[in-house]
């Protein structure tokens, strides 16, 4: 029998890009009663998630909440607004958009992937990896598709296996100068509510998100914020849907209800993130993410160690990689560590399984949680025999004690 009771004394350090720490405060309005989703009170509910996540997309269009995973909100996506065997472009820029393009064949779409063209002298084979998307390779395409034969261009905002972010606004000016008619997808999954994102200003005409990262959530809640354009591009759309159908939940939402059963705990949760970030102001929420990472990234370059992302203008505020050195497996180095100090690391995916591990620095963290974090990476490096030039923990205690 599996024993479930793991957890030693003192608290879990889960600082992997995803699922982030939620906060106590987020538990608590969880753990309220659950109370009945065709209710009167429900109506209330319903109206308050459904207008601050419009808040937290920056979009006056339609946000829909899925009880479901990001992986839900990438396949609604596509189903709502595509037909079978449309022609989707793709940029790769790590992992999880090569499981986007993954869902996107077996959904019955052609697809067409994209990836960075040029060199890396540090770690040739990873080049693809540590760049973020180069929207005029995006141009160049659209411009030779003079039938119009793609129908929408996917792209990842914030890609959680490398730590690199890619310029959103670039892409929609891409589409436009090559005066395309494609729609813009984006999965800003790992980015809503760590990193700024504007639906609306942007041109965005999908965008999907999930409850387990800045939204410092439980897994369990998908979302697609729509456009105009996206919503018109669903009323003829063949792709099979019936779950994932926009134009009920659109209908129900007016009342703040769903056509199907809600996660009616993960919304209290969600009401009391839109509460936080209100308090805060989202403006100070993502410098506050991008002030931890240029804290970890202090501590990973006093280690002597790379970091995954190559460009440091598109330095994720969500995680950072870290790669270890050739001959030495990043996997074992988080075991050892999972196992001596009970803290969790994001595992390298894919084809940098094994060469890097990820730090988040997201959810429910505070200074201390992150060099205390940084603590537990040095020892590990240590015991694991790796050559450090310096300590990052010492980096990283002068960066957060600076004032800064």
């Amino acid at each position: 029998m599996i024993k479930l009771n793991f957890h030693p004394t003192g608290r879990h350090f889960l600082q992997i890009p995803g699922p982030s720490p939620v906060p106590d405060r987020v538990l608590r309005a969880i753990s309220l009663p659950t109370i009945d989703h065709r209710g009167p009170e429900f109506a209330g509910l319903g109206r308050k998630v459904i207008d601050g996540m419009q808040v937290i997309f920056k979009t006056k269009q339609p946000v829909i909440i899925y009880p479901a995973s990001g992986t839900g909100a990438w396949e609604a996506a596509l189903v709502n607004t595509l037909s079978p065997g449309d022609h989707v472009l793709m940029y790769e820029t790590g992992h999880f958009a090569f499981l986007w393009n993954k869902l996107a064949t077996r959904l019955g779409l052609k697809t067409e992937v994209l990836s960075f063209q040029g060199h890396d002298d540090q770690l040739p084979e990873l080049a693809g990896w540590r760049r973020g998307i180069q929207a005029n390779q995006i141009h160049d395409r659209l411009v030779q598709d003079r039938e119009h034969r793609i129908k929408a261009v996917c792209v990842v905002h914030n890609e959680t296996s490398t730590g690199v972010t890619s310029d959103i606004s670039a892409v929609r000016k891409a589409i436009d100068d090559a005066k395309h008619p494609a729609l813009l997808m984006v999965d800003t999954i790992s980015a809503l509510g760590s990193a700024d994102y504007r639906h609306d200003e942007w041109g965005v005409d999908v965008a999907m998100a999930a409850s387990q990262k800045g939204l410092m959530l439980p897994p369990g809640l998908g979302f697609n914020a729509l456009s105009a354009r996206a919503i018109e591009a669903s009323k003829t759309a063949k792709m099979p849907r019936a779950f994932w159908a926009w134009d009920e939940v659109i209908d129900m939402n007016k009342g703040g209800y769903w056509p199907t059963t809600s996660s009616t705990n993960l919304l209290y949760g969600l009401s009391e993130v839109i509460d936080m970030f209100a308090a805060e102001g989202l403006d100070a929420v993502f410098a506050r993410h991008q002030r931890w990472a240029a804290g970890v990234r202090a501590a990973v370059t006093a280690w002597g160690l790379p970091i995954q992302c190559a460009d440091p203008s598109v330095y994720s505020p969500i995680l950072t990689g870290v790669i270890t050195p050739v001959g030495v497996d990043a996997d074992e180095i988080r075991k050892l560590i999972q196992h001596r100090f009970d803290l969790s690391l994001g595992t390298g995916l894919g084809k940098v399984k094994g060469r890097m591990f990820r730090i988040g620095h997201l959810g429910d963290s505070n200074d201390l949680t992150l060099l205390a974090t940084l603590a537990g990476v040095e020892m590990g490096l240590k015991l694991s025999g790796v050559k450090l030039a310096g300590s990052g923990v010492q980096a990283g205690m002068d960066y957060f004690s600076n004032g800064s």
